[in-house]
């Protein structure tokens, strides 16, 4: 028996929980209060794609297979059914060997999402030439999901979805008619699996409430369902919704039907309003204090806002925990042979957070109105770190997916120095923004630290359009600082953004053009495109006419966040879709660069005006080489062995000091004369990277220049070149 009992709801991620539950249970734990938590959603999905599942399913279907591909799919049921449980196991990581025999071919049942591949069989090759075995059988395996998933939709579900659950539904519904209507019909066949599932769970744990996460429209309809089957068998339970859904499309929640199935919804951050709403069911509804909460009052919808406690601070809210939910059994997929693509779907990430909100917090396309982006709060490093550690111990992970709006670039340092100083190995990622503090050497420190990736926005490739949308960065910024994190060995994803209002088909051009170079010189490794959507919350949302689009006007009375709208410029930026994916696609496998952007389009497209060698040009311009007397020095390598010997010249001799340092892949060496060498041998001690208290560049020189003279010769010398190099690095 628990208190409380969170549920994400069919469906989101194959590959690792979504992290909600896991914050508000780490929340909970701080104040005693016992909870259980469950991913429905994973746990739906292993029903389905097993041996009984199947022959359930091809012995159920409720419509005849209409097309060739599912009459395929249906004559091969028994290769489905025979080879399920063992791909599902691989795709857990419990059966590895099985990659051989999937490469193999003639081991997987092959319908129509393996026609690429059977009419091109080279384009395996160079989708994952340099991805590996494991790789190229985890894609093949999810291609014989999908085939799968096919079959479901077209005669058992059509509302089925991996990562989704009847999503138009939820997707933009000013009216609450839809869904409401829906939910009068007899559960679907996955409904009933959902619920029967459910039903064990609600009667194992007993939970006086039960709190449904709900971050997209895809998990909103199995939310309603479920919490309907809740109230018609265990009527004694409250109901509460929150999560990313309610927190951007709720918020003008005026439709009492909705409260059939709810007894609450809050907004924002779920910590106090959880508490308060624990609070408010175990006395009885003696206590009636809430936070972003609405309820049905007098048969009529209230927003309450009456306690006057104040939201908890990240560094009171504890470490997310993941415990009762099977991580063990999650499905590493790769959908798409798209490097960043692949790390979401495949790999166990544990989920942290840098910061609450955005410390940018300008961009117009952004629902910078709502707290989640405006209330800027970072989490001190040393917790941060405190918690990875105790994420490891929990769940035996290492991975870690800092799932910030933008991480913070100087936290972000911290952070790295931190893990350093501790001896972590882990691994992890993040959103930032390419900002142009991320230096060469910031990103040699980040790639130290376990850091693998970044993804940010590059949104439109135009300047025009970067001030327009306040993003704070220019093309030339991105490019140099996008070069920094590949030459460190930190995988660059870019977000690519077209049909932003105003928007030309010229600069549309031009932007794939300057996306075209920054593949071909190597400085991003994956992207993706984007067609401009304008929400309630954004700037853009907010005042249509300043940014000259025309919003189409529906009466809310459930949820509102995409808006439909007219861009006065008059284009139809949709037919540029697949011209743009489709170079994409191509230039992240490294081909295609010396096609003519002419040749992506089956209209007329202007020629580009942008110079042939613009981001080559960016990436040469000289670096600031300045000494930044506040900078921090530090040597991330070993100490070096020590030789000393004399040298002579024109019957001159003077000793010199030979320092050779060894590193994970080579061996350097440097040169000092001995008074310079003995000084800077013992000088590494003090700005070894575990040495919390780092000298300045600025008191590094004050030291160097009360023995010696002219510090800026010296740190400019080709010796120090070549540590700096190696592994000296400023911050």
């Amino acid at each position: 028996m628990k208190d409380i009992l969170l549920i994400t709801p069919p469906f989101t991620q194959l590959n690792t929980p979504y992290p909600a539950t896991a914050y508000i249970k780490g929340f909970l734990n701080t104040k005693d209060i016992t909870a259980f938590q469950m991913d429905l959603g994973i746990e739906v999905i292993l029903e389905l794609f097993s041996k009984h599942g199947l022959t359930a399913i091809f012995s159920t279907q409720n419509k005849q297979p209409k097309t060739d591909n599912i009459q395929r799919i249906f004559t091969l049921q028994n290769e489905y059914i025979k080879t399920i449980d063992a791909v599902i196991a691989f795709l857990q990581g419990k059966n590895p060997s099985l990659a051989r025999q999937i490469c193999s071919g003639n081991f997987l049942p092959e319908a129509s999402r393996f026609d690429l591949f059977n009419e091109d069989p080279d384009a395996l090759g160079y989708a994952f030439g340099s991805m590996g075995m494991q790789d190229k059988a985890k894609h093949l395996a999810t291609l014989y999901l999908e085939d799968i998933s096919d079959f479901i939709v077209a005669c058992v579900d059509a509302n089925f979805g991996f990562s989704r659950y009847a999503e138009r539904l939820g997707r933009s519904a000013n009216s609450f008619d839809d869904l409401y209507a829906e939910l009068q019909n007899k559960p679907t066949y996955i409904d009933t699996i959902t619920l029967n599932i459910l039903k064990h769970r609600v009667e194992e744990v007993q939970p006086k409430l039960v709190l449904f996460s709900v971050p997209f429209p895809g998990n909103l309809y199995s939310a309603f369902r479920c919490a309907q089957f809740i109230k018609a068998n265990y009527s004694d339970i409250k109901i509460a919704m929150g999560g990313g859904f309610p927190n951007t499309e709720l918020r003008d929640l005026k439709d009492k039907r909705v409260f059939e199935f709810f007894d609450f919804i809050t907004l924002d951050d779920g910590e106090l309003p959880v508490e308060l709403l624990y609070n408010f069911v175990i006395s009885s509804g003696v206590e009636k204090e809430f936070k972003r909460t609405f309820l049905l009052e007098n048969n009529k919808v209230v927003y309450k806002n009456n306690t006057l406690k104040k939201d908890y601070k990240q560094s009171e809210v504890g470490t997310p925990n993941y415990s009762d939910l099977q991580l063990d059994n999650y499905i590493l997929v790769i959908e798409i042979a798209n490097p960043m693509h692949s790390l979401w779907s495949d790999g166990r990430w544990n989920k942290l957070t840098m910061a609450h909100g955005c410390y940018w917090g300008k961009c117009t396309f952004c629902d910078i109105s709502l707290d989640y982006i405006k209330l800027y709060e970072p989490v001190a490093a040393k917790l941060l770190v405190d918690r990875m550690e105790e994420l490891i111990a929990q769940t035996g992970e290492t991975g870690f997916h800092f799932v910030d709006e933008a991480a913070p670039p100087a936290l972000m340092r911290e952070v790295a120095l931190e893990i350093l100083r501790r001896d972590l190995v882990v691994s992890w990622w993040t959103n930032i923004r390419f900002e142009k503090s991320f230096t060469a050497d910031l990103c040699v420190v980040l790639k130290a630290s376990g850091c693998i990736a970044v993804s940010g926005g590059l949104e439109v490739a135009s300047d025009r359009l970067l001030e327009l949308i306040k993003k704070g960065v220019t093309v030339e910024q991105v490019a140099q600082v996008t070069r920094n994190f590949t030459e460190s060995g930190i995988m660059v994803h870019a977000y690519l953004m077209y049909g932003y209002p105003t928007q030309t088909i010229q600069e549309t051009i031009d932007s794939l053009e300057m996306v075209r170079q920054l593949f071909e010189l190597g400085v991003l490794q994956s992207g993706f495109w984007h067609q401009f959507a304008m929400t309630a919350h954004s700037p853009v949302g907010l005042d249509p006419d300043a940014f000259g689009v025309i919003p189409q006007q529906n009466e809310v009375t459930f949820a509102n966040n995409d808006i439909v709208f007219k861009d006065k410029t008059g284009i139809n930026h949709d037919k540029f879709s697949f011209g743009l994916k489709k170079s994409l696609f191509n230039y992240m496998h490294g081909i295609c660069f010396d096609y003519d952007l002419q040749d992506w389009f089956d209209f007329k497209v202007p020629k580009t005006k942008i110079a042939a060698k613009y981001i080559s040009n960016c990436l040469e311009k000289e670096q600031d080489f300045s000494l930044k007397s506040n900078a921090k020095v530090v040597w991330l390598g070993t100490s070096p062995i020590i030789k000393t010997f004399t040298k002579s010249k024109k019957g001159n001799s003077w000793e010199m000091v030979q320092m050779i340092f060894h590193d994970k892949i080579h061996s350097f060496e440097i040169t000092l004369d001995k008074e310079k060498g003995e000084w800077f041998y013992a000088i590494l001690d003090k700005i070894d990277v575990k040495n919390i208290a780092n000298l300045t560049l600025g008191q590094l020189k004050k030291e160097f220049e009360e023995n010696f003279e002219d510090f800026e010769l010296f740190w400019h010398s080709k010796p120090l070149q070549i540590i700096r190099n190696n592994g000296l690095i400023t911050l």
